[in-house]
């Protein structure tokens, strides 16, 4: 039999769409009051893959990515989505949602994204949140699984994460 064991702190990040900096930069606000400093920016990278969020956010829309100082453990990976979806809710503009918020991890071996919504390859966490492996870690850089999300695959998201992986290895030890 196993013995159970407490696991390794893994590094916060979020990706968020949006049309504006404007945008993103409010709900850093909200983020650093919650969760801490962030010690990580992307570039803001324009969003073209699909039109899914363009009639609820607009456009044309742009990804970033941040990471955070402090280290979480993973179960609350949950709670801090649910705490998105509060700053979602807080940004909108009436009943429209102006940015899309996904919080995840990494750790030495993965990206976990969590969501809303349910499908074969996601775990159930509790009140309502779903955990996915999005990419895993392999020959040193991150690589992509036939689920994955097609922005999450391409080099540009792969490379920033590459960063913020080994950011965090570099911290960790």
């Amino acid at each position: 039999m196993g013995k159970t064991k407490k696991p390794k702190a893994v590094k916060l990040i979020v990706g968020m769409l949006a049309k504006s900096q404007k945008l993103f930069n409010k709900a850093e606000e909200l983020f650093i009051k919650d969760l801490g400093p962030i010690d990580y920016k992307s570039c803001i990278i324009p969003f073209d893959y699909t039109d899914y969020y363009k009639k609820e956010l607009g456009g044309p829309l742009k990804r970033n990515f941040i990471s955070f100082k402090k280290t979480i453990s993973p179960e609350k990976i949950a709670k801090i989505k649910l705490l998105t979806n509060i700053i979602e809710k807080k940004l909108s503009a009436g009943k429209k949602r102006q940015i899309n918020i996904d919080p995840g991890y990494v750790s030495d071996s993965k990206l976990i994204m969590a969501t809303t919504k349910d499908y074969f390859h996601r775990i159930y966490l509790g009140h309502g949140i779903y955990a996915e492996v999005t990419l895993k870690w392999r020959k040193g850089g991150f690589e992509p699984f036939e689920w994955t999300y097609p922005d999450y695959r391409s080099k540009e998201y792969i490379g920033i994460l590459n960063t913020i992986r080994n950011n965090y290895m570099n911290h960790a030890k």
